[in-house]
């Protein structure tokens, strides 16, 4: 497989980057501010299942880790298996988040578009959270 194109999606959150990184890491509030994630996650095994507009999607995160990796691995009823890398580090006294978006096989500008503004949205909404339990 080629190199897909890909965009750095990030933002900054004043807030410990260790908070940020718990909540996020806590797979059952991912819904809370995932869009993609709404309708829940429910554990199976070392895999979450994702109900989703293409079916369950089988979902394997990265383990705890000390440096803020929450990379996960989507897997689709059709086998596309998508790979998330989104982290949290340290800036300053609050956190910076960032998520690669890979470009998928046969996804064209506006939907690659699309999935980055959907990105930028769950962003802001975790920002918003993180931000408001302060």
């Amino acid at each position: 497989m080629a190199t897909m194109a890909a965009r750095i999606i990030h933002i900054s959150i004043a807030r410990d980057w260790r908070d940020v990184y718990a909540f996020m890491a806590d797979h059952e509030k991912m819904p809370l501010w995932a869009a993609g994630l709404s309708t829940g996650l429910t554990r199976d095994g070392d895999e979450w299942i994702a109900p989703g507009p293409l079916g369950n999607a089988r979902v394997r995160f990265a383990p705890d880790n000390d440096f803020g990796v929450v990379d996960h691995l989507v897997t689709l009823e059709n086998g596309l298996k998508v790979h998330n890398a989104l982290r949290v580090v340290p800036n300053g006294d609050g956190a910076e988040v960032m998520f690669t978006l890979l470009r998928q096989p046969d996804m064209n500008d506006e939907q690659f578009a699309a999935d980055a503004a959907a990105v930028e949205k769950d962003l802001a909404t975790l920002k918003s959270i993180m931000e408001s339990e302060r």
